[in-house]
């Protein structure tokens, strides 16, 4: 798939203040600093798209940016930000969750996971609660750079063998690295297949 034009649309802070039309959404989230924005803008192909920060948390707000026209990218807040107050982490994700659950343009969540990192509780069991409420998702590595392709690739397998206690099936996953370019290509054909699906369905 090639991206000719992507461009931020709107901030809201309730699905009920989304985009009217009818285009596929696909959202983006993970725990604070994972590198959502940069992933983003590195799929795009545009450096000052989502809004990068050396503050983790910094996105309070469900961000739709629309690209070629045709289809959303969702830019959620990340969980799991230990330096907010319970009251403010419990409206995020009230706001994060009614999204997912309400959103009927919402046709995959991609699940941002740094590959460093062994599998941590809070990503496992956000993943347990896309699962148990049928909601389509994937799995994308980020920062694979940063450990070197051999390294990468035996993260993922054991951060992906953890899951096979209650997954009978493994989700798509995809290994990036938004510095390297690394994993585009496979990122935007997944969109690409699913986008061409959904209009056969609409057809």
């Amino acid at each position: 798939m090639e991206i000719k034009k992507a461009a931020f649309t709107l901030s809201a802070p309730h699905v009920n203040l989304c985009p009217k039309d009818n285009k596929p959404e696909y959202a983006f989230i993970g725990r604070s600093n994972v590198g959502k924005s940069s992933l983003i803008n590195m799929l795009c192909n545009h450096k000052g798209l989502a809004k990068t920060s050396a503050t983790p948390g910094k996105t309070l707000l469900i961000n739709h940016f629309i690209v070629n026209n045709e289809w959303y990218i969702v830019d959620l807040p990340g969980y799991g930000f230990a330096k907010r107050s319970k009251n403010e982490r419990q409206k995020l994700e009230n706001m994060i969750r009614g999204y997912i659950l309400q959103r009927e343009q919402l046709v995959n969540v991609f699940v941002l996971i740094d590959i460093r990192h062994e599998q941590q509780a809070i990503d496992r069991d956000f993943i347990t609660w896309l699962g148990e409420s049928g909601i389509p998702f994937s799995i994308v590595f980020t920062k694979a750079d940063k450990v070197g392709p051999v390294r990468a690739q035996a993260n993922v397998e054991a951060w992906l063998e953890r899951l096979k206690d209650e997954w009978e099936e493994l989700p798509p996953h995809f290994i990036t690295s938004s510095e390297k370019k690394i994993g585009r290509d496979e990122v935007l054909n997944y969109i690409d297949e699913i986008n061409r699906q959904v209009l056969q369905e609409n057809s």
